[in-house]
C-alpha cells in the first residue's frame, strides 16, 4: 500500500505539475502569441482573437458565417454546434432566414451563397469564412465605405490564407483581421 501511494504521489508530481509547468513554459518562450490566446491589438487594446470569430454587423465590415454558440451566438463560454441534424424543421427555417438576410445585406450579388455564409461552424466560433463568402460581401463593404471596389478586393486576396501546407484545409479569410485592415487601409 505504501508503495501504490509513493507511485500515486510520484506521478501526481511528474505529470500534474513538473510536466505541464515545463510545456507551458516552452511554449511562452517559443511560441507566446500562440500560449497567449493569439490576441490582436490595435492602438495597444485588445480587439479580440485570430481564433475565435465575433460579429460584425455594420455595412462597411466582412459579417462572419453564423453562430449557434450561446442564446446570441458568438459567447466562447458556449462554443459547440446546434447539432441539428440536415432533416431538422428549424435548422431548415434557420437556414432559409439567414439566406434571405444574407440576400438583403448583399442585395447586388443574385449566385449561389456559400453554405459558410448561412450555417454555423462546429464551433459555431469559427473566425474565418470563405474567400467567395468574402467576395460576395466586398461590393457592400466598398459601397459602405465609399471606395472603389477593387480596393476591398484587394484586401480580400491579400489576407486570404490557403490550405495548410499547401494541400490541408480550404483556404479562408480572418473576418477580424481583414476588418482591421480595412479600417486601416480604407479609413475614410
Amino acid at each position: 500500500m505504501l508503495i501504490g501511494l509513493r507511485m500515486t504521489l510520484l506521478l501526481t508530481v511528474l505529470t500534474g505539475l513538473i510536466y505541464p509547468g515545463i510545456v507551458t513554459g516552452l511554449c511562452q518562450v517559443l511560441f507566446r502569441a500562440q500560449a497567449n490566446g493569439s490576441l490582436i491589438t490595435r492602438d495597444g487594446k485588445t480587439v479580440g482573437s485570430a481564433l475565435i470569430g465575433q460579429n460584425f454587423t455594420r455595412a462597411e465590415y466582412l459579417q462572419p458565417r453564423p453562430s449557434a454558440a450561446g442564446a446570441d451566438g458568438y459567447d466562447a463560454a458556449a462554443s459547440g454546434g446546434s447539432n441539428l441534424g440536415p432533416t431538422s424543421q428549424k435548422l431548415m427555417a434557420r437556414v432559409k432566414d439567414a439566406v434571405a438576410a444574407y440576400r438583403k445585406e448583399n442585395p447586388t450579388y443574385a449566385g449561389p451563397i456559400p453554405a459558410d455564409a448561412v450555417t454555423a461552424s462546429g464551433s459555431g466560433l469559427d473566425p474565418h469564412i470563405s474567400p467567395a463568402n468574402a467576395a460576395i460581401q466586398a461590393a457592400r463593404v466598398a459601397t459602405a465605405r465609399g471606395v472603389d471596389i477593387r480596393r476591398v478586393q484587394a484586401l480580400i486576396v491579400s489576407a486570404t490564407d490557403g490550405a495548410w501546407l499547401g494541400f490541408i484545409g480550404e483556404p479562408g479569410v480572418n473576418v477580424l483581421d481583414l476588418n482591421l485592415a480595412l479600417d486601416r487601409e480604407l479609413a475614410k
